[in-house]
């Protein structure tokens, strides 16, 4: 977890966020505390036949967090790693026990991963690179579990879309680890939703609030803007605070909603002190869906004490429901309200969740992955509110993907 701490806003306080972290720095305590004895699995791990052979693209932060929580399923063998510092593959690969001569670097040691041996591959890298490196193990044979958001822009979102289409064309397993609809409570409370006992839904109301990431002045190339955290302020990198931390209320709001918005309109604006990057921190979003269905978003970014939040109200004729990554869920109101509970230690258990369906996934054959198309949609929800907030003006989503605008990152001196 590197100089973060665990959970996408320290557990709902206002210190950087923890999120994936493609190239880092000072791994080693970090993978070596996931990796810990003494730190009890959140699933048990799986008597299996066979373990599937991953490798691992991406291993600072979150990359190497969660290469640990693999490593304890127990039903994987860490084969592989990458990531773009030599240091940090090297770190992570000795935390794992991975042979030496499968830990690559440069930007095309996910090319040597893929293929090094490995029937899978974990992308933990900044949204950028995720297209290009989920297109290239589908193509080679390989199953694909992924980090959110898909893709910073259009393009590389019906690129990934295509992947997991021919994914599931090849028989192979694509899933995007998404955590708050892995819940037992959230799980119930949409079930209720979808069986009516909201009454007609008439409005949707999401919320992303957190404390921000590093902004340092920027350097001579891209480089250092590789590590901890900070490509989150670059959109084409990153994909807006929009798109890398509230998109998780909006993949709740899609979830529940069955389908993405058609149109949206709103203001945001960079806040922060002495912002660097183009990313906005603060921005307020109206999202128009096709039967009239309203849905507000309020997002910031800014370590200003709001206690952080990541949830999705839902609004119905008779009565009303919150999908939550901290605290309660619940349904209010109606003839069958129903008192939910505590979504307990999402972070982690979610992800659990996610890595021991993934091997069930892979090891029973089920290639349906229907994480792959709301994962799409939720980026391309998230990329028209970014873009319709920072331009002010009410955009379609049609208008969106024909615009199909590919947002360029500047690798110029990076190391090959």
């Amino acid at each position: 977890m590197s100089e973060f701490t665990s959970g996408p806003l320290n557990q709902r306080s206002n210190p950087p966020m923890k999120r994936r972290h493609f190239l880092g720095g000072m791994l080693t305590v970090a993978v070596s505390a996931s990796l810990a004895p003494s730190a009890p699995a959140q699933t048990t791990a799986v008597d299996a036949p066979r373990k599937i052979r991953l490798g691992v693209i991406g291993c600072g932060g979150r990359g190497a967090w969660i290469a640990g929580l693999f490593n304890r399923h127990g039903g994987y063998e860490m084969h592989a790693v990458a990531d773009y510092f030599q240091p940090v593959a090297d770190a992570c690969g000795d935390a794992l026990g991975v042979d030496r001569t499968r830990r690559f670097s440069g930007l095309s040691g996910f090319q040597k991963l893929i293929t090094s041996g490995v029937e899978a591959v974990a992308c933990e890298t900044p949204p950028y690179f995720i297209p290009e490196h989920a297109q290239a193990a589908v193509e080679a044979g390989l199953h694909v579990y992924m980090a959110k958001p898909v893709s910073a822009d259009v393009p590389g979102c019906l690129r990934v879309q295509a992947a997991g289409a021919l994914a599931t064309q090849k028989k192979l397993c694509f899933l995007v680890d998404y955590q708050m609809p892995t819940d037992p409570v959230n799980i119930e409370v949409r079930k209720r939703i979808l069986d009516g006992d909201l009454g007609p839904l008439a409005q949707l109301v999401t919320r992303g609030t957190g404390g921000g990431c590093p902004d340092p002045p920027k350097t001579g190339n891209l480089e250092d803007r590789l590590q901890k955290l900070i490509w989150v302020n670059d959109i084409a990198m990153g994909c807006d605070y929009l798109g890398n931390f509230d998109i998780h209320a909006i993949d709740a709001a899609l979830w529940v909603a069955g389908k993405r918005p058609v149109a949206a309109s709103g203001a945001s604006r960079i806040c922060r002190v002495a912002p660097q990057g183009d990313s906005h921190d603060v921005c307020s979003v109206v999202y128009e869906y096709e039967d009239g269905l309203v849905h507000n978003h309020f997002g910031q970014a800014l370590p200003n004490g709001l206690e952080g939040e990541l949830s999705c109200r839902v609004f119905g004729q008779r009565a009303n429901a919150l999908i939550n990554y901290w605290g309660k869920a619940w349904v209010k109101g109606g003839d069958k309200p129903y008192d939910g509970g505590e979504v307990a230690d999402l972070y982690e258990s979610g992800a659990n969740r996610n890595i021991a369906a993934f091997h069930a996934e892979v090891t029973e054959g089920r290639f349906d992955n229907p994480t792959c198309q709301r994962a799409v949609d939720g980026a391309l929800t998230c990329i028209l509110g970014r873009e319709a907030a920072s331009r002010k003006v009410r955009l379609t989503m049609e208008e969106l993907i024909r615009e199909n605008k590919r947002l360029e990152v500047d690798l110029t001196g990076l190391k090959a």
